[in-house]
């Protein structure tokens, strides 16, 4: 099984940065993920 990169505690603080109206590709830019990445 591949390694993530991120903690599931980063994910989940990324996930509600833009839950809470900050733009997705803004978000993405910010962490360094691509959009595809962000989706999935």
């Amino acid at each position: 099984m591949k390694r993530s990169r991120f903690t599931e505690e980063q994910i989940i603080a990324i996930l509600r940065e833009q839950e809470s109206g900050v733009k997705t590709a803004e978000v993405c830019r910010r962490h360094g993920i691509s959009s595809a990445t962000f989706y999935a």
